[in-house]
């Protein structure tokens, strides 16, 4: 009588501002979504590519409510770890939910929230997710079912693609065409199989089919098939996979963010264990086997991975011993366009081999976990002798072993996880987020990486683009002081014992954001954006014999307007503003653009212009740009000049989607751009870019 009487008050009350399941969903700008919530304006570390496809997976196929699990909820980043254990506790109170109208029901689950979640989440009807049928007839009749073609060109002729100039020093060029090749396929249906192959020709790669160079048309392909919930199989992954444990310190897929304007849910990383892997990133993904088991309340993993990598595989020769080959690192670019690069394709073969086991208790609330792995290589991994690699990994046997928590009581949730490899180096993090009322929450994180602690599959919460030689302490907060206004700050200071790539000293440094938010109606959106960072790194310039480090500091201001005055009208204003200085005069950068983009029934139009001015590329401006599917785009602008770009999406017949996009970039003051192979002659660059996905 009570949960009757509970929605019939929601339902009353809330009707006109909610969409109900049952009604057309809404349609929602998963680009913007993405940049508002994690996305710095110069963070190149994050995989925004594997972000907006989980995203975009997710509102395809939304998370059934009635079926999910708290690391699953939490892997959206819209939820609160709080929030997430009232959600469970209202559902073993109350039993499973009849309608989407009751999360407003829920303690803790304000409307800006539910908004957010909506496109993402859903309440079937009993009975609608249960298939007996062979798998292969299941995929059969499946609706998220896509092949995807995509071609992309530079219109103007780099170096690298002319002929070979006898006077000049360089005789090296592409061995390619200048086309970038893409194809996708892929057919999933949640909590029951995904399966997807991935293709790709990077620009001045050859397509060619040579078996004795296992060279075999694309470049690259990625191929994976995944089973869920198969009796107490949790997960059946073959072919290419990422794996995702504790807080990422020893296995991390690419779906994570760094700091940014989102301070609270970001901070800790969903346990998330098994995903299919369907990135062209050439080298963040294991190639093998893995399965999760079910006992009980514990998940058990194993997996296994065997794979070739890139390396430049070098040798060293003794007179008494035979010539042995070693190599410096992984080389994680990807393209193989001269005949270097392609010398050096899939030339060390990797083997990561391990396990993992995760409990959860009845109620959600606390979990733990242990993992072990190893890798080996066939050749020994030998750097160059730098200093600041003195404490790198050396060797052909790397081992881990880690621990991971998290505890949830009342509204504060407590999380971590340690490591140590097999240097003896030690890596750990630790932190809480706290609802400490209904309008502000806070965030706090603790890390710890020593300067020989190795991991190869990590990407844990840090400054540094790896987890090692690293210490720091992060606090985030969130303040609603009104309905439509939201304050996110954050502050972290980190130091890094050691020396670093292009910093000769034991150096520290602290980094701010503020955000302020305000959402006057659904159809508009307002924030301003302040970032300021100091870092220890070698002066620039700098004459003496010895390297001099010193602070750099810059700062990067934004302003973002959005508004949808019409149905079909959207219209975005961007304004960008930068400054850098260490121990010289400041220098600035500014980049301001405006987008116009039209939404029909038949086809969706999206331009810009934009105007950039840039005193050197320390005051690079990146600002994120609309693109075709699967393709996220942040260039970086220095330099003066403007930059123009329209995209066109099409879908002529019901079950084909096309997307045409041009794009210009033109520089004042330059005769030509870029540098090496990839320079241009002239100030301009203009691109093209076309895919095609039909739905079967």
């Amino acid at each position: 009588m009570r949960r009757g009487y509970v929605i019939l008050c929601c339902i009353l009350c809330c009707l006109p501002p909610l969409w109900a399941q049952d009604y057309p969903r809404q349609n929602i700008d998963l680009d913007l979504l993405v940049q508002e919530l994690f996305a710095e304006q110069d963070d190149e570390s994050i995989s925004y590519e594997d972000l907006y496809e989980t995203l975009f997976q997710y509102y395809q196929r939304p998370v059934n409510l009635n079926r999910t699990t708290p690391e699953e909820l939490a892997s959206l980043y819209l939820l609160s770890r709080p929030q997430i254990v009232s959600y469970f506790n209202y559902l073993q109170e109350n039993g499973e939910l009849l309608s989407i109208y009751e999360l407003q029901a829920i303690p803790g689950f304000d409307l800006p929230t539910i908004y957010r979640l909506l496109p993402f989440v859903q309440v079937p009807g009993a009975g609608l997710q249960s298939d007996s049928r062979p798998l292969w007839q299941r995929m059969v009749g499946e609706d998220n079912n896509a092949l995807i073609l995509r071609y992309e060109r530079t219109l103007q002729q780099r170096r690298g693609y002319t002929s070979v100039d006898t006077s000049s020093r360089s005789t090296t060029r592409y061995l390619g065409s200048p086309e970038k090749l893409y194809l996708r396929y892929r057919i999933s249906h949640t909590r029951d199989y995904s399966f997807g192959v991935t293709a790709e020709k990077d620009a001045g790669e050859q397509f060619t089919w040579s078996p004795g160079t296992r060279r075999y048309g694309f470049d690259f392909y990625t191929l994976h098939l995944q089973l869920y919930n198969k009796g107490r199989f949790k997960t059946i992954a073959l072919g290419d996979y990422q794996l995702q444990f504790g807080q990422g310190l020893l296995l991390s897929s690419g779906y994570s963010v760094g700091k940014g304007g989102e301070t609270i849910t970001t901070v800790s990383r969903p346990n998330l264990g098994i995903r299919p892997y369907s990135s062209v990133l050439e080298y963040a993904f294991m190639r093998g086997g893995a399965a999760t088991y079910t006992l009980g309340k514990v998940d058990v993993t194993a997996f296994y991975s065997n794979k070739l990598v890139d390396a430049n595989l070098r040798g060293q020769s003794d007179t008494l011993l035979a010539e042995e080959q070693f190599f410096t690192g992984i080389q994680t670019t990807g393209f193989h366009r001269t005949p270097t690069e392609l010398a050096n394709k899939d030339a060390v073969r990797e083997q990561v081999y391990g396990g993992s086991a995760q409990y959860q208790s009845a109620d959600k609330t606390f979990s733990a976990g242990v993992t072990a792995m190893g890798m080996h290589y066939d050749a020994p991994i030998q750097k160059a002798g730098a200093p600041y690699q003195r404490f790198e990994f050396s060797g052909t046997h790397n081992y881990n072993l880690g621990t991971n928590y998290s505890y949830t009581w009342q509204n504060v949730y407590l999380f971590g996880e340690a490591a140590m490899s097999k240097s003896g180096g030690l890596g750990s993090i630790n932190g809480l987020i706290a609802n400490l009322t209904n309008n502000v929450e806070l965030s706090v994180l603790y890390r710890y990486y020593a300067r020989d602690f190795h991991t190869f599959y990590g990407g844990a919460f840090g400054e540094g683009t790896r987890n090692i030689n690293e210490q720091g302490f992060y606090t985030g907060i969130k303040i609603k002081p009104l309905p439509k206004w939201e304050i996110t700050a954050y502050y972290d200071r980190f130091r890094f014992p050691w020396l670093r790539y292009l910093v000769d000293a034991p150096s520290h440094g602290d980094e701010y954001l503020v955000r302020l938010y305000f959402r006057p109606t659904r159809q508009s959106s307002l924030y301003a954006q302040m970032r300021h960072e100091s870092k220890g790194r070698n002066l620039s310039g700098n004459t003496t014999a010895m390297d001099y480090v010193a602070q750099a500091a810059p700062r990067n201001y934004l302003l973002y307007f959005e508004t949808s005055p019409t149905r079909t009208l959207n219209l975005k204003t961007r304004v960008q503003f930068g400054t850098y200085a260490q121990e010289s005069p400041r220098q600035t950068g500014y980049f301001i653009s405006q987008d116009v983009n039209f939404t029909f029934d038949k086809f969706r139009l999206s331009t810009r212009y934009a105007l950039f001015d840039t005193d050197s590329y320390d005051t690079r401006q990146y600002a994120y740009e609309r693109d075709v599917l699967y393709a996220f785009s942040i260039p970086a602008f220095s330099g003066r000049g403007t930059r123009f770009y329209t995209l066109l999406q099409l879908r002529p017949i019901r079950d084909l989607d096309v997307w045409l996009k041009y794009g210009l970039t033109h520089f004042r003051d330059q005769e030509s751009i870029g540098s090496g192979l990839e320079m241009i002659e002239g100030p301009r660059r203009s691109d093209v870019k076309v895919q095609v996905r039909y739905k079967f």
